[in-house]
């Protein structure tokens, strides 16, 4: 198995290509659109950095695999899907996101309640291969209900369920997030081997320092800041929620969670596409 990491410094994600070294089969992890919002203008720099690795070393993409729907970056899947091929999955609890999403955007018209627009729902506990190389999907909800994790060999890739155990881990207080089954989901990690490497999503490093992306099971449960080992679950939901209650919204977060329910699909085209950003009305008096 080989794994190749994409730093995106601006959403501060990281995006991975696993590929099997006998077949030459290989999956995209989290990949990344480039969005300005001040300039309203989409582009596929990022996008394009994994074409060239894959096209460079002969590989052909079978999988576009998402940890979840991202509150901080949108999706390049479906610009990938169409350049390369390949299939979008997600875990099958995104009915659950859609379910609450939809009506806050008002997008039933074009973002299907059914998921039917990613081409395979992972149920906890299923199997598939990225050429000869097994994956497992394992659930891991509480940052949102449709988090997963993916086994692959010696590694597990986490999206934001954890961070470098100096980072902590994922927040629990957005739509259907619980610190509580948060908790539960990283012990269910945590049963992994302590030699198995964990690659996380995001990594913000202090200004000067270089961002890390790969650690262990076992320095996660011997040195994460938030749920080492000897940590309960209630100092952990304690914990979190007094850091939840003080963590600004996600700067992308209408846009980011509008184009992911898609699939990475931008919505109407008449040369333009639109995002919707909704408005309450604030209470006076």
């Amino acid at each position: 198995m080989e794994i190749q990491s994409f730093y995106d410094k601006a959403t501060a994600t990281v995006t991975y290509i696993v590929s099997d070294e006998a077949t030459r089969c290989c999956a995209i992890i989290d990949p990344v659109l480039d969005y300005d919002p001040q300039g309203g203008t989409i582009a596929t720099a990022s996008a394009d950095q994994l074409i060239d690795y894959i096209n460079k070393n002969g590989l052909t993409l079978e999988w576009l695999l998402e940890t979840h729907i991202h509150a901080d970056h949108l999706t390049a899947a479906g610009y990938l899907k169409e350049k390369l091929g390949g299939a979008i999955g997600i875990s099958d609890k995104i009915i659950d996101v859609l379910d609450y999403w939809v009506p806050v955007f008002d997008s039933g018209e074009d973002t299907p309640l059914d998921g039917s627009q990613f081409d395979c729902l992972f149920a906890d506990g299923e199997s598939f291969n990225i050429g000869n190389l097994a994956v497992k999907v394992t659930h891991t909800p509480g940052h949102t209900p449709a988090c997963a994790s993916y086994v692959i060999d010696d590694a597990v890739f986490v999206g934001d369920t954890l961070f470098m155990p100096e980072g902590g881990t994922a927040r629990a207080d957005f739509p259907g997030g619980d610190a509580a089954t948060l908790y539960r989901s990283i012990r269910k990690i945590f049963s992994l081997p302590d030699t198995t490497r964990v690659f996380i999503c995001h990594n913000y490093p202090p200004e000067g320092q270089p961002a890390t992306w790969e650690t262990t099971i076992g320095a996660q449960k011997a040195t994460n800041i938030l749920i080492k080992d000897d940590v309960t679950e209630d100092h952990y939901v304690e914990t979190r929620k007094s850091r939840d209650s003080k963590l600004p919204v996600p700067r992308l977060l209408y846009p980011s969670i509008q184009v992911n329910l898609r699939a990475g699909n931008l919505g109407e085209d008449n040369e333009k596409h639109y995002i919707k950003i909704p408005v309450t009305r604030a209470k006076t008096g």
